[in-house]
């Protein structure tokens, strides 16, 4: 037992001895091998990382098995090395067929890269949103219709990749639709899955476009499997919405250049009744109509006594030397319209009251009228 002991005693601290130590160096090869070992080792993360990382450690143990072929002569080291080797290039065998399957064409690549890899939607995830469509890249020559008005059927959501699209109304021009803007959100959230409509307005590409489209049942069924997707589209629609109507508000104005706010509430409504209670200078004739009304025709109850009021009589005509220059609509001021925290409202009344009666915004019959 302490012979023993003391075998592995002295094996642990003072271990075999060098008799002799080589005069020559080992071959280029081992070297060689060692500084492939040390690049490798320097590898990052990621795909690119690990092409990096396995590229150079598979090209070291391939030199340690040249050095141990030729220089030590040793058959466990060439086993050895060998299996290193063979293990690398499988590793990068596989590192090239996953970037294969990854790689995605120009045009969907650079949706990824635009609109939802800066939401953070995995990969994964997008493919199964692209697969949907096809991956079919359609297009549109340039003055060809993707939509008439009245005609063309909702049963597809699509998204501009390149070009320009005007949208019209009777002829009358609403907006343009931009590259990575959905073309038909507004048409595709006015209906439930079940429900049939038509396009409310027309798209023309004015340019030559690119575009994917989603069919309308199919997006319907993802959507509906897939609760993160459905996430994902309910908050793209809506900042697509967002953003047409923004555009739309900013052709909202007034004679005057006062620039109306849609999110003011119930604005028809105001400007209507606001329109229908200033009856302008024909009210203010009437008004004093009535109140010369009784002196024309005196009542007998009153007694003889009694001082009569004199009938009213028409106010001499003035010259026009004699009038005072009107202010300018310009020079006007408005009352309060230095403080802060004016009500938006009252600055749209206020410019309506301006205006006659005649030309009030009411008077914009159709909505081709209203945006000119």
């Amino acid at each position: 037992m302490s012979t023993s002991s003391s075998t592995v005693s002295q094996l642990l601290w003072q271990g075999p001895l060098c008799i002799s130590w080589k005069q020559d160096p080992e071959g280029a090869a081992y070297h060689l091998a060692n500084c492939f070992l040390l690049l490798g080792f320097m590898g990052g993360s990621g795909m690119y990382g690990c092409f990096y990382l396995f590229g150079f450690l598979g090209t070291g143990y391939v030199c340690y098995v040249l050095w141990g072929w030729f220089h030590a002569c040793g058959l466990d080291i060439v086993l050895w090395n060998f299996l290193l080797a063979v293990a690398c290039l499988l590793q990068l065998a596989h590192l090239v067929y996953r970037l294969r399957v990854d790689t995605l064409p120009e045009e969907f690549d650079l949706l990824y890269k635009t609109l939802w890899l800066p939401l953070q939607v995995p990969l994964h995830t997008y493919k199964e949103i692209i697969h949907c469509c096809q991956e079919q890249v359609l297009t549109l020559a340039t003055e060809q219709t993707y939509a008439v008005e009245g005609e063309t059927p909702i049963n597809r959501l699509s998204l501009l990749l390149s070009g320009r699209v005007r949208v019209s109304q009777d002829g009358q021009f609403l907006h343009y639709i931009f590259p990575y803007q959905f073309m038909d959100s507004p048409e595709w959230e006015s209906l439930h899955p079940s429900e049939e409509g038509v396009f409310q307005v027309t798209l023309t590409a004015e340019t030559e476009c690119s575009y994917i489209s989603w069919p309308r049942k199919s997006l319907h069924l993802l959507l509906t499997k897939e609760r993160y997707i459905s996430r994902l589209f309910s908050v793209l629609l809506g900042y697509d919405i967002s953003e047409k109507l923004y555009t739309l508000n900013d052709k909202l104005f007034s004679k005057f250049g006062l620039r109306f706010d849609i999110r003011l509430p119930s604005l028809y409504h105001v400007l209507g009744s606001s329109s229908q209670d200033s009856g302008g200078p024909e009210s203010e004739k009437e008004d004093d109509e009535d109140a010369c009304e009784p002196a024309k025709n005196p009542t007998p109850a009153v007694p003889a006594s009694a001082p009569q009021t004199p009938p009213c009589s028409p106010a001499p005509a003035a010259t026009a030397a004699d009038l005072p220059a009107p202010p300018s609509r310009a020079s006007l001021p408005r009352p309060g319209s230095g403080l802060l925290g004016e009500d938006s409202t009252s600055l749209v009344l206020e410019d309506f009251e301006e205006v006659s009666g005649s030309e009030s915004f009411m008077d914009y019959r159709s909505d081709g009228e209203y945006m000119r």
